[in-house]
């Protein structure tokens, strides 16, 4: 049967399966004498491949304009919270410090500096979604989003936090993936043509952040479309940072007021 690694969903017990590579390179489904099924994959087994055989997708690389319109401002508190945390991690050799350590005292205490309201900042989020073609499914790192009845319910930024060392693997597909999942969660919320989210993944205390489209819900391939801003150091950009999850959360929560 190959290395295939998902699970198959909606197969009759005794049904022959055959294997087909008549899709995308590096997509393997399993397909039945009935129909072809769906493959579920995790966000930490994909890869470009993978990715690029469920959806169409659209990589437009660092494009500054979008990101300097999104720099909301700021309070003189959060500013000194911000300034707080800077302070904190100059003092710091943050190269010895483990994944963990950094998530708890510089990522996560960011992100908490930009709730307001119901929208709240939330670690260890299960995301599932199920496309007509194939199901996603896994933890994101760290999730902003609209908070009821003690869960996400409209996540607006996807946080993968990058590991480091022998084991680190490209964060962009885990994180692709928790998007397209969070995409779909909230078109079954609010149903439209295409679904807005925000995604970072973080190395150290480097935040890069990535927009996001997902299109064609229905269709055999969605499409995503995505492109990036340039990587932030928190140690010295804290206060620009901020401004720029103050300025996510303001788009879906205000659309009318500009970033």
């Amino acid at each position: 049967m190959g290395n295939y690694r998902g699970t198959l969903i909606g197969i009759e017990p005794g049904t022959r399966l055959v294997q087909s590579r008549k899709q995308s390179p590096g997509r393997t489904f399993m397909q039945a004498r009935r129909g072809v099924s769906r493959c579920a994959s995790r966000f930490s087994d994909l890869s470009l491949s993978t990715i690029r055989a469920i959806v169409h997708l659209q990589e437009h690389g660092v494009v500054p304009a979008h990101w300097d319109q999104m720099l909301a401002p700021i309070t003189p508190q959060e500013q000194e919270q911000a300034a707080k945390i800077t302070a904190y991690l100059l003092n710091y050799q943050l190269n010895l410090m483990n994944e963990a350590t950094i998530w708890s005292r510089a990522i996560y205490p960011l992100l908490m500096s930009a709730e307001t309201g119901r929208v709240q900042a939330w670690a260890q989020v299960v995301l599932k979604a199920s496309y007509p073609h194939f199901e996603l499914e896994g933890i994101a790192d760290g999730v902003l989003g609209d908070a009821v009845s003690g869960m996400i319910d409209t996540p607006y930024l996807i946080v993968v936090e990058a590991k480091r060392g022998l084991e680190a693997q490209n964060p962009q597909y885990q994180l692709y993936g928790s998007m397209l999942a969070a995409a779909w969660q909230n078109q079954q919320r609010t149903p439209g043509e295409r679904q807005e989210v925000y995604g970072c993944y973080t190395i150290g205390d480097n935040w890069t952040f990535v927009y996001g489209i997902t299109g064609g819900f229905e269709a055999e391939m969605p499409s995503l479309t995505v492109l990036y801003s340039r990587e932030y150091a928190e140690r010295l950009e804290a206060t620009t940072i901020l401004r720029i999850l103050k300025s996510i959360v303001r788009r879906f929560t205000s659309p009318d007021i500009a970033a």
